[in-house]
């Protein structure tokens, strides 16, 4: 009987029983043909939780022979990382598998560094931040390789549990185990391309399941029950959340209504409604903006009605809001002329404010020459209200043009507007 998980035992061995990761480690790779000679370059792999990070790390010094120590950030203090480096020391060169590198503190940076540079320690760095963002840059330096690890695809899974059915050393093999085809592919679908996730359930499986005559039998009632809301990944303030913001903020952006409603659901099983609305807020000003400004009022209400709903309910006024963002029209033009302003701004390009527009509510404002504005309401131009030329710029950047109108729903008559005006300013001076 093991004592360990099926996951830990069916960890592959070497680098030709990794599944999936073929862009990474597939025969076809330089890291593959580099490994089977012996060279391991230091490297950072990058991905969310039950990707193969760790698997892989083991693959590799399978196939390299080289001495392994595998340490984790968190607990790892710099008596360990002396250790280390006394191993490589004594052996010449050693293998450490560094799990959650982004927590790496600085003395055991100035530790393990000058070892890792002059190559007698390889590291193999494992985190599921973004490494440009939250790894240092001396390891960054260090490490010549950077790998994103993907989900594997429900085929790759397959396989992966196939070998643990057949594998009689390690998995379960020496079982007579009755799980149907579909079956199988039901796990490999529901664990959002986690390997240890799909292994671990179908032991769950083969231990819950009853027997007949020796042969353990598994029922489809039990497969579904088991596998419930396992492939759902929830890091709320990791990259993978940051990821699906931004993928629901794109898919907006891009009128996709099902890729939207996708992430939204996502976002929302991750149970940070406070993060969604926000971003559902910015969306609606950033995207859509004043091709359909009542945009902007529509979400307010929907994100106010979620807080007060709270979730399961939040979900329907929320769905209701990322639906008609994503069919309205869009633009993003008055943001980027704040942008632009700014950008103006920051360049130097300032000047003084025009005397008529200073503030004249003090006594002796007009002594000091802030006269001859122009009341606009005064002057009714058709049904526009009041309009008047004059100048509102200050003279280094007079004539300026920072807003750019968009042509898309509303905005095409505020855009006819305002190229009215400047066809009137022009034919005034």
């Amino acid at each position: 009987m093991h004592n360990e998980p099926l996951a830990y035992r069916m960890r592959p061995k070497n680098i030709d029983e990794i599944a999936g990761q073929e862009e990474i480690i597939g025969k076809n790779t330089a890291l593959y043909h580099l490994i089977k000679k012996g060279h391991v370059p230091s490297m950072l792999l990058y991905g969310e939780p039950g990707i193969g990070k760790t698997s892989l790390a083991h693959a590799i010094a399978g196939t390299s022979d080289l001495p392994f120590i595998s340490l984790n950030a968190t607990v790892s203090g710099k008596k360990e990382v002396e250790d280390v480096v006394a191993e490589a020391r004594v052996t010449g060169k050693v293998l450490l598998f560094l799990d959650e590198i982004h927590r790496f503190n600085k003395l055991q940076q100035d530790t393990l560094l000058p070892h890792v540079e002059k190559g007698s320690i390889v590291l193999i760095g494992a985190t599921t931040e973004n490494p440009f963002h939250d790894v240092n840059p001396a390891i960054r330096s260090r490490c010549g390789e950077i790998k994103q690890l993907k989900r594997l695809e429900a085929s790759d899974l397959l396989g992966v549990l196939h070998r643990a059915l057949t594998d009689q050393e390690r998995g379960l093999g020496k079982q007579s185990i009755r799980i149907t085809e579909a079956q199988l592919l039901k796990i490999a679908e529901g664990v959002n391309g986690d390997a240890r996730k799909a292994l671990n359930v179908l032991e769950s499986v083969v231990i819950a399941s009853d027997e007949e005559n020796g042969e353990t039998i598994v029922e489809d009632w039990l497969v579904d029950n088991l596998i419930g809301r396992i492939g759902l990944f929830s890091d709320k303030k990791g990259s993978h959340f940051y990821n699906l913001l931004s993928a629901l903020q794109k898919s907006i952006r891009g009128s996709d209504v099902n890729a939207a409603i996708y992430y939204l659901a996502h976002l929302l099983e991750t149970g940070d409604l406070v993060a969604v609305n926000r971003r559902l807020l910015v969306i609606a000003y950033e995207d859509i903006g004043l091709a359909a400004p009542h945009i902007g009022a529509h979400v307010l209400a929907a994100t106010e009605a979620a807080v007060r709903l709270g979730m399961p309910e939040a979900r329907i006024p929320l769905a209701n809001a990322v639906i008609e963002m994503c069919l309205a029209s869009k633009s993003n033009s008055a943001y980027k002329a704040f942008d632009a302003a700014v950008r103006a701004i920051n360049s130097g390009n300032t000047g003084d404010i025009p005397p008529h527009l200073r503030d004249t509510h003090y006594a002796g404002a007009a002594e000091l020459g802030h006269v001859g504005y122009q009341y606009p309401h005064n002057t009714p131009i058709g049904s526009f209200g009041g309009w008047i030329d004059q100048q509102y710029l200050p003279d280094k950047v007079e004539g300026t043009e920072f807003y750019r109108p968009v042509q898309a729903g509303d905005e095409v008559k505020l855009a006819a507007i305002y190229e009215r005006m400047k066809e009137m300013k022009k034919n005034k001076r």
